[in-house]
């Protein structure tokens, strides 16, 4: 990849707030991938999953799961790190945005009525790190840091 375009992509303001979001983030997506993937945290698996993702039209149902499941966690994982930040970020948006729309939106705001204020909430912390970066301390700004030693 171009170093110019890879600098570009994972420089950030040398702030600490995209910090602040991005590790409970992370931790948040990861354990929800678990679920998905594992079945760890009293998650399904992706036999149980794919299953009940099918079962609300979302089809083929394993491969639907896989996919939720992988874009959580090893999502999460980058944003935890602060590693390809805005394509993780990218990613765990789009997850929140099909949770919103096939599973919560009809329920209202509310989480306990299983509404989508939950799932929005991390939609938009997703999407600040998008626009924002990693931050000062990330893999990401260790990189641009190597790459513009050059």
């Amino acid at each position: 990849m171009n170093t110019q375009l890879l600098t570009r992509l994972l420089t950030s303001a040398p702030s600490f707030a995209p910090l602040i979001l991005r590790v409970p983030a992370g931790i948040i997506f990861m354990a929800h991938g678990s679920q998905k993937l594992f079945g760890l945290f009293g998650g399904y698996g992706l036999e149980g999953t794919g299953k009940w993702m099918a079962s609300i039209g979302l089809e083929p149902g394993y491969i639907m799961a896989l996919l939720a499941g992988s874009g959580e966690f090893f999502g999460g994982l980058a944003l935890l790190i602060g590693l390809l930040t805005r394509p993780a970020a990218t990613v765990t948006a789009f997850t929140m945005i099909m949770a919103i729309f096939s599973v919560h939106i009809h329920n209202g705001l509310f989480l306990q009525n299983n509404g989508y204020e939950y799932a929005l909430s991390l939609l938009v912390i997703c999407l600040f790190l998008l626009v924002q970066g990693a931050g000062r301390i990330s893999v990401d700004q260790w990189i641009v840091s190597r790459l513009t030693r050059r």
